[in-house]
Order: C-alpha cells, then sequence, then structure tokens
C-alpha cells in the first residue's frame, strides 16, 4: 500500500513538472512584433497571443490586451515606433493570459489598467490551471486600478471609447471596446474569425451569453464597421452575423440531441458540426471542443 501511494505520488509529481517544463518551454524570442495600419490614429499590433489595439495622439496611448508578459519590450517598441507619447490606459478584453499576461509590466510602465469588476477578480483570484495547478495571481501593480459594471465612456485622443459589459459570454468578464467615430469595435474572445467558439465555463462563460454578445456585435455594427476579433482577421457585420447563427445551430442540435438522452459522447460521435467545418477556419479539434461545451452549459441550465 505504502509503495503504491509512493508511486502516485511519484507519477503525479512527474506529470506536473514535465507539464510546467512544457509551459515555461516556449520560446518567445523570434516572435516579432507587427503594427497595422487601421486608420492614422489606430493600429492592431499582432505578435503571439489576441491582437492588440493601440489608439494614439497627444493624449496618450490608449491599448487593448498585452499579450504575453515576455513579449511587453517588444511590444512597447513597437508602439514608440508609432508614437512617443506614454501608454496611459490598458484595457483587458478578458482574463485569459495571451490577452493579460503584460499587465504587470505595462503597469510598471506607469498605465492604468481598466476592466470589469468580474476580470479584476479572476487575475487576483485565478481558475486552477488545466493541469490542475493553482492559477498565479497578478500582483497588485498588475491589477486593474479601474474598474467599471455595465458601461464606461472614456474619451481621448478626439475619439469616443465605449467600454460596454458583455455578460457571462467567453468568460464572466468580457468587454467589447466600441470607437463611434473609427467605426471600429474590438471583441476579444467572445468572438473569434478562427475556429469554434469558445465558451470558458471555469472562467464563468455561458453559450447562451456568448450568443447574446454575438448579437450585442451585430446590433451595433453598420455595414462598413471593421470588427477586430480576439483572433483572426478583421471582418464586417456579416461574417459575425454567420458565426452566430452557426452557434445558435451548434446549440438546437446539441440541444436536441440531450431531449433525445444522448450521453455526451454519443452527442459528439454524431458529429454536429460536420456540415459546418467548411465554413470554419481552422476548425481542428474546436468543433468537438465546442460541442462538448454546449453539452456541458445546456446540462447544468436544465
Amino acid at each position: 500500500m505504502k509503495l503504491l501511494r509512493f508511486l502516485t505520488v511519484f507519477c503525479t509529481t512527474l506529470l506536473m513538472a514535465s507539464l510546467a517544463h512544457a509551459q515555461g518551454a516556449q520560446d518567445f524570442s523570434k516572435v516579432e512584433i507587427k503594427a497595422n495600419k487601421i486608420t492614422d490614429k489606430f493600429y492592431t499590433l499582432d505578435g503571439q497571443g489576441g491582437t492588440i489595439g493601440v489608439l494614439i495622439g497627444p493624449d496618450g496611448v490608449f491599448m487593448v490586451d498585452t499579450q504575453f508578459a515576455p513579449l511587453s519590450d517588444k511590444i512597447a517598441a513597437a508602439i514608440k515606433q508609432l508614437t512617443a507619447q506614454p501608454i496611459k490606459f490598458v484595457v483587458n478584453t478578458h482574463v485569459h493570459g495571451d490577452h493579460t499576461g503584460g499587465d504587470e509590466n505595462f503597469g510598471k510602465m506607469g498605465a492604468t489598467i481598466i476592466a470589469r469588476e468580474e476580470l479584476r477578480f479572476r487575475l487576483a483570484h485565478p481558475a486552477p490551471l488545466a493541469n490542475g495547478q493553482p492559477g498565479v495571481p497578478t500582483a497588485a501593480v498588475g491589477l486593474p486600478k479601474q474598474t467599471y459594471r455595465d458601461q464606461l465612456t472614456m474619451f481621448m485622443n478626439a475619439e469616443e471609447i465605449q467600454l460596454i459589459a458583455v455578460p457571462r459570454a467567453h468568460t464572466d468578464g468580457d468587454t467589447m471596446i466600441y470607437f463611434p467615430g473609427m467605426d471600429i469595435i474590438m471583441t476579444g474572445d467572445f468572438y473569434r474569425a478562427i475556429q469554434y467558439p469558445n465558451v470558458d465555463r471555469a472562467n464563468g462563460g455561458s453559450l447562451q451569453g456568448l450568443i447574446d454578445g454575438l448579437g450585442m456585435v451585430i446590433g451595433r455594427a453598420g455595414p462598413n464597421t471593421k470588427i477586430i476579433p480576439g483572433h483572426g482577421p478583421i471582418v464586417d457585420r456579416n461574417a459575425v452575423v454567420a458565426h452566430r447563427d452557426m452557434a445558435i445551430t451548434v446549440r438546437d442540435r446539441v440541444a436536441a440531441l440531450i431531449k433525445q438522452g444522448k450521453t455526451e459522447d454519443e452527442v459528439v460521435a454524431a458529429k454536429v458540426t460536420a456540415d459546418l467545418d467548411a465554413k470554419v477556419q481552422q476548425p481542428g479539434t474546436t468543433g468537438e471542443r465546442f460541442v462538448r461545451q454546449a453539452y456541458a452549459d445546456l446540462q447544468a441550465t436544465r
């Protein structure tokens, strides 16, 4: 019995060490930050992780998301190529590390971080990692200094900036950023122009909330609105409509199978996304992931 317990602990320790090493082994040294001009004062930055938005002007820099911490110096250098003004504000679209990983570094640079109340709580009290290890809380310097609930409106560089809460969608702390004067919307990951939707239930996300959030984007967007997703290319309103309709189709198909008494594995085996894959960029394994998330969410809300 003691030998079995020892072997169990030993193997578990090896597994955790292996997972930790795999996470820590990610090489950011070759990542380059590419700036894409959207307007004379608004750029997106591509590196590794979620898309960053940058509004520049005489009032300073307003920045959306920060990607991974090891990229902060490269991101700051890329912004300095656009403007000599300091980074004044950073808003986080949601909690995941490929969008918030650099918060501590940009906080140390003097930026004020803004987010939903729920997101601040998640950063300070993170959910366990996928491998079961405890999440690492964000240091105080990287926590949002200003939070909001439903909507926060700012004015900077002669532009109105609306931070709009998207309740319980990809996570429970999602924010949509709308620049009405430039006709630009940034969504974070509750809308992705690639892959199937991702409902992070461990961080408070919900399927219906995600569908409702897509409806919020559709409701604000006009025919010429540039919609910048958390991942993937810039799209128009029609692409978000198609994505929302696809999510509803999957939800309804999964719900019908649940009503028939099917198990989660049986629902996956039914391949309810097979005829949709061709319409989704990089469907990969995310189709099955979304089906499982939809099953879990629908079961929990029955």
